[in-house]
């Protein structure tokens, strides 16, 4: 639990280090962090919209919590997945969209997809500032044909859902690529580019970067 917490507060430290000289998105990361001390949906497991995010969507209670990616760890898995200028990037489970901030870092597009619409409606101002777009969705129906890159933290998915929205993720164009947290795509068709250890709040994991290439792997 110590180190939970220290890994918290460093983490805390290396982001507003990151964000000191791009006022643009400090502002809109302070204003995350805010709305995160000030409320939260998941402090009761049975709030209205809780339940109906999880009737909506299939899910279970579970696959709607894991802990926070760091701008350093999503900007170094954005950079070595290829992110940058022109790129298109989705966040699928984008809780209030700190990952979000890591792809407009790198001069990406980014879009965010959150089940929880309390998450959305009280940060979306916020990150629009930043000139990212977070909106309400459910990852499992999401369009994507557009995107270069898609970002989910597979840790927390059961298999049923992992299935859905790898039938989502085969609507994407050839040569998508995809990183993920903890587990690798097992599919046909998503070929392994690489595997990287980085760090998370709760501790380190493994960040896979896979490729769509129909007809291979």
């Amino acid at each position: 639990m110590v180190s939970v917490l220290l890994i918290g507060i460093f983490t805390r430290l290396t982001d507003v280090v990151l964000l000191l000289g791009r006022p643009r998105l400090l502002r809109p990361y302070l204003g995350l962090w805010r709305e995160e001390f000030r409320h939260t949906p998941y402090r009761a497991r049975r709030t209205f919209e809780v339940i109906r995010a999880l009737k909506a969507s299939g899910q279970r209670f579970r696959e709607l919590i894991y802990g926070e990616t760091p701008l350093l760890t999503a900007i170094l898995a954005f950079q070595r997945a290829g992110v940058g200028h022109g790129s298109r990037l989705v966040d699928l489970g984008a809780g209030r969209g700190r990952v979000l901030l890591a792809a407009r870092w790198l001069g990406a597009e980014a879009r965010g997809i959150e089940l929880i619409a309390d998450h959305v409606t009280r940060v979306e101002p916020l990150l629009a500032r930043a000139g990212a777009r977070l909106q309400v969705g459910d990852a499992t129906q999401e369009d994507l044909e557009n995107p270069t890159h898609v970002f989910t933290n597979w840790l927390a998915l059961e298999p049923a859902t992992k299935a859905r929205l790898i039938e989502r993720f085969r609507t994407c164009r050839p040569g998508t690529r995809f990183i993920t947290v903890t587990r690798p795509i097992e599919a046909k068709d998503f070929v392994r580019l690489s595997r990287h250890w980085m760090l998370f709040t709760w501790g380190i994991e493994s960040v896979w970067i896979h490729e769509y290439q129909p007809g291979q792997g």
